[in-house]
């Protein structure tokens, strides 16, 4: 068991950091993509076998969906945090706590969000303007969406606490058994059934349920504090009070971009069902590119959180410049060659040529810069691993949010067309990322001024 154990956890205080961040970070990355992959499942089954029309309905709710993602990831790295901090000034007791909280703690935000979501579904595809001859089954998709929410938050609360101590295989492997699932189940109710939209969201409940019940087994099994037992369940106030005062600012930050995209997705809304279709064909292929570089801002969070409580500060600094790095090289891998071969890959979702013009043009526009959020979010998960997380995500809420419903009602507003609302991605991001960039250097600088005097 040890040694299946050092197989899959990386060293995340000791090594080559060249070596040892791809180790934590890729798998991540794979999780994202294969998830994004699975849920893009949704998406080609809609439009290949019910119809641009449950196409466009999918594709309406995908910025509501990713709110509700982005609120169980960022506070997920909470728990990421707090359990890599644990880690490296060796606090076993506060991992155990930690572990023996999260199930509560998930359980009540997850039903907080299935609420919310039940509650918020028709008056929020009210507000986007969901074009008329997709709303109906826009709305079903949601509603039936939403009681899988749960199991999602404890499957990235339970992946977050793997994660920490260097293991981000499992999490791997739970999305792609979880992934083949959704997919097999989407081809079995909607052609099978005939469901159309109804089947494509029981079938992602159904994966959903099968991802959280995978890392309950794995976290049963564990050895030591990292075990997770029924009986020892209790709700820690000192530990969800820290777990919410780092993961609450990262959840917002996420949520963040997520509202300035529903502006957005309201704008693209009024060109038409083929736009909003186009749009979310588009929107499938930038997120991998986004996971990509996501992923390597997450793993510098976890690196750094553990260095951090170690006291490594110089490796800190290496962590931050090897992330950066890769973040930018291996996201651009991603989206260059997809912006070249657009045409090609449009196919993949749908024949529609009046779907496949769209696609391509925003494609063009905003996919080839995908890699540029890099520069602020990596930097971004570098204060959150010291745990600093108000800053960037106020910057966030300045930088992208603002920045976007301003554009939105400006620029847009003067010249009402799709490349001129497109152009609102990269104009934001180079305004978050002088923001976060500027954030950063302060902090080092303090952190250099304070280590001064403690030498003196």
């Amino acid at each position: 068991m040890e040694e299946n154990r050092k197989s899959r956890d990386v060293d995340l205080l000791h090594g080559s950091l060249w070596k040892n961040i791809p180790r934590l970070a890729l798998p991540m990355a794979a999780s994202s993509i294969l998830q994004q992959l699975f849920n893009s499942a949704d998406t080609a089954v809609a439009g290949q076998f019910a119809g641009s029309t449950a196409l466009a309905a999918v594709g309406a709710n995908t910025e509501i969906v990713a709110i509700f993602v982005s609120l169980a990831t960022g506070f997920a790295l909470g728990i990421n945090v707090l359990t890599a901090w644990a880690i490296g000034s060796g606090n076993r007791r506060q991992i155990r706590e930690t572990v023996q909280t999260m199930p509560l703690l998930s359980f009540i935000l997850g039903l907080i969000l299935m609420a919310a979501g039940l509650a918020i579904s028709k008056p929020v595809l009210v507000w986007i303007s969901t074009p008329p001859e997709a709303f109906d089954q826009a709305l079903i998709y949601l509603r039936i969406l939403c009681p899988g929410l749960p199991f999602l938050v404890f499957y990235d609360f339970g992946a977050a606490i793997l994660r920490a101590r260097g293991d981000s295989r499992r999490p791997l492997r739970a999305l792609i058994e979880s992934g083949i699932l959704n997919i097999i189940l989407n081809l079995f109710f909607v052609i099978v059934f005939h469901l159309d939209v109804a089947g494509v969201a029981i079938a992602t409940d159904i994966s959903n349920i099968y991802s959280a019940w995978l890392i309950i087994h794995w976290l049963r099994r564990e050895e030591g504090e990292f075990r997770l037992q029924f009986r020892s369940l209790r709700f820690n106030r000192q530990v969800t009070r820290r777990i919410l005062q780092i993961g609450t600012p990262a959840a917002l930050q996420e949520v963040v971009f997520c509202i300035s995209n529903v502006f957005i997705q309201a704008a693209i809304n009024s060109f038409g069902a083929d736009a909003v279709a186009g749009s979310s064909v588009s929107l499938n292929f930038e997120y991998f590119g986004y996971f990509m570089l996501a992923a390597f801002a997450q793993a510098s969070t976890t690196f750094i959180s553990q260095n951090y409580a170690a006291g490594n500060n110089r490796r800190c600094r290496q962590i931050f410049r090897v992330t950066l790095v890769l973040a930018l090289l291996l996201s651009s891998a991603i989206c260059i060659p997809l912006t070249i071969f657009r045409a090609q890959a449009v196919w993949i979702y749908t024949s529609d040529p009046a779907v496949q013009a769209y696609a391509c043009q925003r494609m063009l526009l905003i996919l080839f810069l995908t890699p540029v959020p890099s520069f602020y979010e990596v930097p971004a998960a570098v204060m959150r691993g010291y745990g600093h997380s108000l800053v960037p995500a106020l910057e966030a809420l300045f930088g992208t949010c603002a920045g976007r419903i301003i554009w939105l009602f400006t620029v847009f507003r003067a010249w009402p067309t799709l490349p001129v609302l497109y152009l609102v991605y990269p104009v934001t991001w180079t305004i978050t990322t002088i923001l976060t960039c500027t954030s950063l250097f302060v902090l080092l600088r303090r952190q250099d001024a304070a280590a001064a005097s403690q030498s003196v």
